[in-house]
């Protein structure tokens, strides 16, 4: 009877014990993986060797609006926002966005989606989850892609607009 319990109990373990291994096993491979499969994009081929710092990119600051790359892409910043002051007391960007002030500064609004909250009820003032801009909105930097991109544009490919033929 005790020589059962004890071969019951040693199965027991060694089960759990390929059980672990195997998902050891898993993890390793998938970490393995995800490190041999990304590119090096920048920065010196040795972790420990030293490679100058590259100069500061040039802002784009010519006001012009650019395209989007994708549908919901948030729009990117088109002049210099530096010593802006952005806080939970104060945001600058809201002195020429805000829905009251478009007009006299000639600035495109701020989308309606940022005076709703999280149900979809609109506010009259944005919402404190939408009041830090550069949390989705950005400047240009004037740089090269870091990785090529073959992507063509719908209009790029032949694809007409319903309703032109």
């Amino acid at each position: 009877m005790r020589s059962q319990n004890r071969s019951r109990h040693l199965m027991r373990w060694r089960k759990r014990g390929i059980t672990v291994f195997a998902v050891l096993v898993a993890l390793g491979t998938a970490a393995m993986a995800q490190i041999t499969a990304v590119p090096d994009l920048t920065g010196a081929k040795s972790l420990m060797e030293n490679v100058p710092a590259e100069p500061i990119p040039r802002w784009v600051i010519d006001d012009v609006r650019k395209m989007r790359a994708y549908p919901e892409q948030p729009p990117i910043i088109p002049h210099s926002i530096e010593g802006y002051q952005l806080s939970v007391n104060a945001n600058r960007c809201m002195s020429c966005h805000k829905r009251e002030f478009t007009q006299g500064s000639n600035a495109p609004m701020i989308s309606v989606t940022h005076y709703m909250n999280r149900e979809g009820q609109m506010l009259a003032d944005v919402s404190p989850r939408r009041y830090f801009c550069t949390a989705c909105h950005v400047p240009q930097a004037d740089t090269p892609p870091l990785i090529g991109n073959t992507f063509k544009d719908m209009s790029e490919m032949g694809v007409e607009h319903s309703g032109e033929n």
